[in-house]
């Protein structure tokens, strides 16, 4: 998460959309297509939840099967990477800070 937060900020250009990553659903920071994706990396970590034919089908909607694989093997390594280090107790080693008002 650490250093991923630091590149999502990069990338974008601004603190905005990691400033809003916890409320996606109802953002405007977010287009379609990152909502999709979303919706996707939360069916495919949450083990309460499925990646239903209906959601693979709207996911279709924007990426190909191969980006699809490729979304796919993200999702999958940073649940664990995630895993891995929360079992080791590895601390963040400093590639984002948290802003002050999200900390707690």
């Amino acid at each position: 998460v650490d250093i991923n937060a630091s590149t999502l900020a990069k990338r974008s250009g601004s603190m905005d959309k990691v400033n809003r990553l916890e409320r996606w659903r109802d953002s405007d920071a977010f287009d379609r297509k990152e909502k999709i994706a979303l919706e996707y990396t939360e069916a495919v970590t949450y083990t309460d939840r499925q990646v239903t034919d209906e959601l693979m089908e709207r996911l279709k909607g924007f990426f190909n099967d191969d980006e699809i694989v490729e979304l796919t093997g993200l999702i999958a390594f940073q649940n664990l990477s995630s895993k891995f280090n929360s079992a080791l107790d590895v601390p963040p080693q400093g590639f984002f800070k948290l802003p002050e008002d999200l900390q707690s």
